[in-house]
């Protein structure tokens, strides 16, 4: 073990959303911030479909600009597709304030420009640095959390912080470490994915919005189409395991066998070139027992993760990181921070709203409930904000009675 230890105000794990918005934003405070990064940038992830909540923490993090200029698609709402019935949602008609459009981002590109701002702000940056292992020492020792560190030569070093932030994303490096992780509550699901050259010419569809097509035939299996820039677009279904493990073959052909079986997508995507090969993955969702322990808490995915079916990670990544850097603001000055109510109770606030719409989409309430005919104007700017990303607006009764309102609504949109 190395005998030089590296010390640092805050460490962040994870160079993604959430740990390059915590630490423009921790850089803003001026602290001194590090951050270790896995793999190498730019590198694939999913998660492309942003929400409009997102860009208030971005234009709060200094980085709007940044991305305004990288020319990512434009996305003003979400369109469903069902047995041949279509409905949207534009986001800029929603019941909450704030922002209404967003993009559409190849996350490969779009977390680098985070992660290059974040840079630029001053924080430190190490690609290919992986966290092996975590002391949190012994309360009253005086010191702070404290990691061992691989480097890309495979040479071990140990860093220690006054605070650490985990933004792994699905390393979930502190959830793994310190056996913080729980069973989900939803069952097994996994995604096949890849990006298109779309040939898309229907010109009925509208690239400014990502498009959700349920299967004709399994109401619970759905699809993502969300359209970038340049006429590709990423292509993905989601189903239980076991649904999947139907289909033989590579991931390619199972994907477009699964596909062919909804007329709509097979007809919009019918000039669409395959010219990536598909992969998979399986059991993302993910819990944990506390999202906050003495020196860290765990930011966006690392905390948990729902489900793709609202593109809600990448704002929750951002409210977590928002969260975080206010708490240890308000640290760093000397002031008692009580993490659960200022941290950990506020985040789940949110994430519990997604969640209940995440349950009744899967059991088919919330799809009998945008589909249905008879749609009020003012229910549908309400399910507009939550689309939004505006899952913590207290003023949006399907935020503050979430469970109540979105009972009453299943019971009234259920077909006789």
């Amino acid at each position: 073990m190395p005998n030089t230890i590296e010390n640092v105000e805050v460490l962040i794990i994870g160079a993604g959303p959430a740990g390059a918005v915590a630490a423009a934003l921790l850089r803003q405070q001026g602290r001194q911030v590090l951050v270790l990064e896995r793999e190498q940038f730019p590198r694939f992830s999913i998660g492309e479909s942003l929400l409009p909540q997102s860009m208030e923490y971005l234009e709060q993090a200094g980085m709007l600009q940044a991305v305004v200029e990288a020319g990512f698609q434009f996305k003003n709402g979400a369109a469903f597709m069902r047995d041949g019935h279509y409905t949207d949602f534009d986001f800029r008609d929603k019941h909450s304030a704030g922002w209404g459009t967003t993009y559409q981002v190849q996350r490969a590109d779009f977390d680098q420009v985070l992660a290059q701002q974040a840079e630029r702000f001053g924080a430190e940056v190490r690609y290919r640095h992986e966290v092996m292992a975590v002391d949190l020492g012994e309360e009253g020792d005086g010191r702070g959390p404290r990691v061992t560190v691989r480097d890309p030569e495979g040479e071990l070093y140990q860093v220690e912080a006054r605070f650490m932030l985990d933004a792994s994303g699905f390393g979930r490096v502190l959830p793994r470490l310190l056996k913080l992780e729980t069973p989900s509550d939803f069952p097994v699901r996994g995604a096949i994915f890849t990006h298109v050259e779309d040939g898309i010419r229907d010109p009925a569809f509208d690239r400014n919005k990502i498009r959700v097509t349920v299967h004709p035939k399994h109401a619970e299996v759905w699809f993502w189409t969300i359209p970038f820039a340049g006429g590709r677009c990423s292509l993905g279904v989601v189903a239980e395991v076991g649904f999947l493990a139907r289909y033989e073959g590579t991931d390619t052909e199972r994907l477009r066998a699964i596909v062919a079986e909804d007329p709509s997508l097979q007809a919009l995507l019918e000039n669409a070139k395959w010219d990536t090969p598909a992969r998979q993955i399986v059991g993302y969702s993910a819990n944990v027992a506390r999202l906050w322990g003495r020196g860290y808490a765990l930011l966006g995915n690392a905390g948990e993760f729902l489900d793709p079916v609202f593109s809600s990670g990448v704002t929750i990544a951002f409210k977590s990181a928002s969260l975080a850097a206010a708490a240890l603001q308000r640290q760093f000055a000397g002031a008692t921070v009580d993490w659960q109510a200022d941290f950990g109770a506020p985040l789940r606030k949110g994430v519990d709203t997604f969640r209940a719409f995440v349950e009744s989409w899967y059991s088919g309430g919330f799809q009998n409930i945008i589909f249905h005919a008879n749609q009020q104007p003012e229910i549908r700017r309400m399910i507009a904000a939550i689309l939004a990303g505006y899952a913590w607006d207290q003023s949006n009764p399907l935020v503050k009675e979430t469970a109540r309102r979105l009972a009453a609504l299943e019971v009234v949109c259920t077909p006789a």
